[in-house]
């Protein structure tokens, strides 16, 4: 079992040197556009993975993490463009708006479960962009037309131009937050909240609090999505309601279920699969592109049930296995 175990961590360590290192390499190999998608990847990967840190880890079903993404947005570009706050300090200030907001409302509904908690954060994401047109937050939010502010200017243009620098600060925070992510899942509050997802009732008799953990698990989830939200928006040089709606949160799913929620290293493939496939699809058919995205789909779910971590952690097995099948 040692021997195993110490080939798997050998194989994960290897396997992050090489994403750390093709993740460094990457931009200066690529022309400005396919720098923009790779920073839109690394945003949807944080995105991703605050929503496997709550579904798959924890058991609660969201459907609303676009509206913590498009709260996190319109937090950053309100502190930069209003505020005047430097862009590099914006996804905190948004995470720390978005952990508020969601731990709150993680408390309000605590006691709801299943599709009743799908339901009730089905309801904030159809809310936001509508809340987001409001009158009343015109002069915050700029109202249906949304901010237009331009991408932040790098800080060494000698060294990076502007995509390549918001780039490499969209790595930093994912990598601060994977790292994060692993830390708290691995200590006693990972698995709490895992007993919670498992055995909700035998975790509340050994004196587990369900809604102080429910809540916090929440709000944890809606930091990650808001400081994705906040680097989206630098990315993009440009916010509306109209980009904030339950498509996002959908499209969040898909990427938490392709990569596989109860593995954080499956928020890399989710991530990758929500910017890089639809645009694929609309390359190969542009008559119905949806048709053959939801085929897609379904052909994903049916051989990867698990997602692709699950389809990775299936293959590792069935190669040890076979090795020690065979006759010595």
């Amino acid at each position: 079992m040692r021997g195993a175990a110490g080939r798997s961590a050998r194989a994960r360590l290897v396997l992050t040197a090489l994403v750390a290192t093709a993740a460094l390499v990457a931009p200066f190999l690529l022309g400005d556009y396919q720098v923009y998608q790779l920073s839109v990847i690394v945003v949807y990967i944080v995105a991703v993975l605050g929503f496997d840190l709550l579904t798959g880890f924890t058991g609660q079903v969201s459907l609303g993490q676009g509206a913590f993404f498009a709260l996190g947005a319109y937090t950053g570009v309100i502190a930069l463009t209003k505020l005047h706050v430097p862009y590099a300090a914006t996804p905190v200030l948004a995470g720390a708006v978005c952990f508020v907001v969601g731990t709150l409302f993680g408390r309000t509904v605590a006691r709801l479960e299943g599709l009743y908690l799908a339901l009730a954060t089905f309801a904030l994401a159809i809310a936001t962009p509508q809340i987001l047109k409001l009158d009343a937050l015109d002069a915050w939010t700029g109202g249906s037309q949304g901010i237009n502010f331009g991408k932040p200017a790098s800080p060494l243009p000698t060294l990076l131009n502007d995509d390549r620098s918001l780039y490499f600060l969209c790595l930093a925070f994912a990598f601060l937050l994977y790292t994060g992510a692993w830390n708290l899942l691995r200590g006693p509050t990972g698995r709490a909240l895992v007993a919670l997802r498992d055995q909700p009732v035998a975790a509340a008799t050994v004196g587990i609090d369900v809604a102080a953990y429910r809540s916090t698990a929440f709000g944890v989830s809606a930091l990650y999505t808001g400081v994705a939200g906040a680097l989206g928006a630098l990315v993009a040089g440009f916010i509306s309601p109209d980009s904030y709606t339950l498509f996002l949160s959908i499209q969040i799913l898909v990427g938490g279920v392709i990569g596989g929620i109860t593995a954080i290293g499956g928020a890399i493939f989710g991530g990758a699969f929500i910017e890089i496939v639809p645009d694929l699809v609309s390359k190969i058919s542009d008559a119905a592109p949806w048709a053959l995205y939801g085929l897609l789909l379904i052909v994903c779910i049916m051989v990867m049930p698990g997602g692709v971590a699950g389809l990775a952690r299936s293959i590792l097995h069935a190669a040890e296995k076979s090795r020690k099948a065979r006759p010595r």
